[in-house]
């Protein structure tokens, strides 16, 4: 769970006051360990709202999925992707592992509405 802005400069607030990461995080209401990363990043200069990103199960094989992509002319399935080439790659993951990297311009794009609306007159119970 992510803090707020707010929530982090009571974080520091309390501890500029007592100067001890145990007695800010009674104050603030957060764990002592909570209090003591918030106060070692801002030692250090880091950015306390900045999210890093973890390396995902899929990156060693992006390269070889985008390849097969581009000589496919985007059609090939991600189920083919995932048995015929990754699977033997020696890939562990899921095959919806698989399907989640998108393109730029998938993830730009606003959600599709999987179908349209009952029209009132047709909808169930009315």
């Amino acid at each position: 769970m992510t803090k707020h802005d707010r929530e982090i400069m009571e974080i520091l607030e309390a501890f500029d006051l007592t100067a001890c990461a145990h007695s800010a995080a009674q104050l603030a209401g957060v764990d002592p360990k909570t209090v003591a990363h918030y106060v070692g990043l801002r030692d250090a200069g880091g950015d306390l709202l900045a999210r890093l990103a973890r390396p995902k199960l899929i990156d060693p094989y992006l390269e070889k999925i985008e390849e097969l992509v581009e000589r496919s002319k985007g059609n090939i399935r991600a189920d083919v992707v995932h048995g015929r080439h990754l699977v033997p790659m020696g890939f562990a993951g899921d095959e919806r592992t698989t399907r989640r990297p998108k393109s730029p311009d998938h993830a730009s794009a606003p959600p599709r509405r999987p179908c349209t609306r009952w029209p009132p007159s047709c909808a169930p119970g009315g």
